[in-house]
């Protein structure tokens, strides 16, 4: 495991390399004995530096719970990331491309919390009764690091590869549809790029959150009232460039779209 001075340097880095919009070389090449614990240690350092500068937690994004994720990136297990207010979005915004050291997008649901969460033991039945309501959402994906042969420590070092989020559509109560069944057609400048359907999220997208809340107790944390949870990609990740408009379709859902310029 790594030292606390080294777990401060690696979060030091990753900040500069969000101001910079620059890659790094992956930690696991450096750091070989790299642990999961060492990795969330440095995304809450850098989290933390965020919301001593002025960043509010607003949510959390939990990624890699599909299997077409699972296989787009080579890793085979969930990780968890934070949502700060300065990364949320509402559908129709344009967002500035050059924020980013690179840009893909996921089709998601959100689901945003009434009651608290917290873990271990928390399942299905205890997240819907928490959930106010769900939402269709887009995630932006920003790595700081070499995608090449990363691993889940290094993902989870960079937040998950948390970049923002874009919510839209209309907001419904767990029990109103089918969550199993809520789908999404995945536009790029008018072109369908992808589909998909929630329950290829872990069979449910639920059980997503149920997994974070069961991860954040090992870590002593917990899920708050009004909380974002991003539950997972239904879709593989879709690259963008600069001057793309990207439209989802979640059919009885709404839809949600962006642009960046």
């Amino acid at each position: 495991m790594l030292e606390q001075t080294q777990i401060a340097a690696i979060a030091d880095e990753l900040v500069q390399a969000d101001r910079d919009r620059a890659i790094l070389p992956r930690l696991t090449a450096r750091y070989p004995g790299m642990v999961i614990e060492d990795s969330y240690a440095i995304q809450k350092e850098w989290s933390d530096r965020r919301i001593a500068a002025g960043a509010r937690l607003v949510g959390h994004k939990i990624g890699l719970t599909s299997k077409v994720m699972q296989v787009a990136t080579g890793i085979t297990e969930p990780d968890y990331g934070v949502i700060h207010d300065d990364m949320v979005h509402e559908s129709g915004a344009v967002i500035e491309f050059d924020r980013f050291s690179n840009v893909r997008v996921e089709v998601e649901l959100a689901f945003v919390l009434a009651k608290p969460l917290s873990g271990p033991g928390v399942n299905l039945f205890d997240v819907l009764d928490a959930t106010a309501y769900v939402v269709p959402a887009l995630e932006i994906l920003n790595s700081h690091l070499e995608l090449e042969g990363r691993t889940i420590v290094d993902t989870i070092s960079d937040n998950a590869a948390m970049g923002a989020m874009v919510l839209g559509g209309r907001p419904v109560k767990v029990d109103e549809i089918d969550l199993t069944w809520a789908k999404a057609l995945l536009y790029r400048n008018e072109s369908i790029e992808d589909s998909g359907v929630a329950g290829a999220v872990l069979g449910h997208p639920a059980l997503g959150v149920a997994w974070l809340a069961n991860k954040l107790a090992q870590h002593g944390q917990s899920l708050d009232a009004g909380e974002i949870v991003l539950a997972g990609s239904f879709t593989k990740p879709m690259w963008v460039e600069q001057g793309d408009t990207v439209h989802a379709d979640y059919h009885e859902l709404g839809s949600v779209t962006c642009r960046f310029a």
